[in-house]
């Protein structure tokens, strides 16, 4: 698969990434063993795929455990990338707690070189930017690790353009990983011109609307602990009301002989040569359509389509 800079970091990433969030936490609609979670990570990577995704708060913790094990013998086939910031709420899931302390910031990295099996970790993002403590405090604390050798580029999450300016000051943002896909627009104005005049690679979590955007989830219903159940574009009416938004992507993919995943992500890698999806499965025949989506061109009148699908129904969370 082709490859692209990711930002400033030095490394070269394929296209399209993978998120491994799935295989652990968040997304409990039709369960998966280990077993098949680590095939889909050697799956990926024989397809070309070098940009993993993880972060500590998945699981909490198992997902990073799981992401290391399938590494074993094979971490330098790939450019690594986890996250803190972020800690479970009292009930052990959602809503997340934010946590930026420097201090936090500065132990919890151990943790996560323990559990993925490293010796440095490629990428770490902020997670979220904690608002109870000073910005210019938890980005020290980032770029002391980059100083301790324990990481090699840094990224953001989420954030607004005067959090990427002043964090930019004084460390160069490698990343800035926020939600992008059909049904979520929000950074399209102003943060991902911004990423590409400043040599910020824009990695969109959620290309494929977490799974909706795949068109195979009609009548689905989600309970427990998958975060889909108490999300307001799964509601019984944002569902049928967003279906609309498919029906585009799986319109223009029958041109292409494409299915409506593919087009999401065709749609999302048009937006710039520095936008780099990293869509999470736990299934290895959606890996590969994933990965197969990186060759699908699509035309201007495609895309032109495709930007005219209607607002979503609900907020994001």
């Amino acid at each position: 698969m082709e490859r692209r800079p990711l930002g400033s970091s030095g490394f070269e990433v394929s296209r399209i990434g993978l998120g491994c969030m799935p295989m652990s936490w968040g997304y409990r609609f039709g369960e998966s063993s280990e077993e098949e979670s680590i095939r889909v990570i050697h799956r990926a990577i024989e397809l070309g795929v070098n940009h993993l995704d993880t972060a500590d708060v998945y699981g909490p913790y198992t997902n990073e455990e799981l992401v290391g094990r399938a590494l074993a013998g094979r971490r330098d086939e790939v450019v690594l990338a986890t996250k803190v910031g972020v800690k479970v709420g009292p009930n052990g899931g959602y809503p997340l707690l934010r946590d930026g302390r420097p201090e936090r910031i500065i132990a919890e990295v151990d943790g996560s070189l323990r559990r993925l099996r490293t010796d440095v970790i490629d990428l770490y993002y902020l997670h979220r930017i904690d608002e109870k403590v000073p910005f210019d405090d938890q980005w020290g604390a980032m770029v002391s690790l980059v100083d301790a050798g324990k990481v090699r580029a840094l990224g953001l999450s989420e954030a607004s353009i005067d959090e990427l300016e002043r964090a930019q000051a004084t460390h160069p943002v490698a990343a800035l990983q926020s939600e992008l896909s059909l049904w979520t627009r929000d950074p399209l104005d102003e943060v991902l011109p911004w990423c590409r005049d400043h040599g910020v690679a824009f990695v969109p979590f959620s290309p494929l609307g977490r799974g909706y955007l795949t068109g195979t989830l009609t009548g689905a219903s989600f309970e427990g602990l998958d975060f889909r159940a108490t999300n307001p574009r799964f509601t019984p009416e944002a569902l049928e009301a967003n279906a609309a938004i498919v029906d585009v992507a799986r319109r223009v993919g029958e041109r292409h002989g494409a299915t409506p995943a593919q087009v999401a992500l065709a749609w999302c890698l048009a937006q710039g040569d520095h936008v780099l999806p990293i869509p999470g499965t736990k299934r290895i025949r959606y890996v590969e359509e994933n990965v197969a989506a990186a060759s699908l061109e699509l035309t201007p009148q495609d895309l032109a389509e495709l930007d005219d699908v209607p607002q979503a129904l609900g907020s994001r969370y």
